[in-house]
């Protein structure tokens, strides 16, 4: 994985003349000469890794190299998950969609939007189903008001080429705005118990 992020000094080039330590077992040793820190982690048979450059003086971690650099990388693709900014999903329908199918499509836009991904919804027309654009204007109309307020529309639809395409985003407010109601009708609940 090479990632500019993820980069340590490690061992001979660390630079500080002087360093604060902390061990293997995560101890504080306190500051000390760069040499000394380097006989510590070599006595070990462990590596000397710097993990605070920007410190006055420059932090540094007596470590299993391939260990800790595993470690870090795992917990930057969990970052990278969590601020992920939603990715681009894609659900196509026919123009003249029977209803169990349209019910799963709508289930699946559901569950796109709830993970905080866009939804770019596209119709596909076929041969002489291009006489008939209203139909997935339509659809896409009843789409978008079963949805409500939990989306907002990024882009109306347009036709490009034989697809008739509309983006969707969720937004934020109406789902605060859901689990403060649903908050409400437990407490009304409750007080007629």
């Amino acid at each position: 994985m090479k990632n500019s992020t993820l980069f340590w000094r490690t061992d001979q080039a660390i630079r500080a003349p002087e360093v604060r330590v902390i061990d293997s077992a995560g101890k504080q040793l306190g500051v000390m000469k760069l040499e000394k820190a380097l006989e510590k982690a070599k006595k070990e048979e462990l590596t000397l890794v710097e993990i605070a450059p920007k410190a006055v003086p420059p932090v540094v971690k007596i470590v299993e190299f391939g260990k800790f650099r595993y470690q870090e990388e795992k917990k930057q693709r969990e970052r990278e998950k969590k601020t992920k900014g939603g990715e681009l999903k894609e659900i196509r329908f026919s123009p003249f969609i029977a209803e169990n199918d349209y019910n799963i499509r709508l289930g699946r836009v559901k569950e796109f939007l709830s993970e905080k991904n866009k939804v770019r919804l596209v119709v596909v027309f076929k041969g002489k189903q291009m006489g008939s654009k209203q139909f997935g204007f339509n659809l896409l109309k009843k789409l978008v008001n079963e949805l409500g307020e939990t989306i907002s529309i990024d882009m109306d639809p347009k036709f490009l080429g034989k697809h008739l395409i509309m983006i969707v985003s969720p937004t934020t407010k109406k789902i605060v705005k859901e689990e403060n109601a649903k908050t409400e009708d437990e407490k009304i609940d409750n007080q007629k118990v």
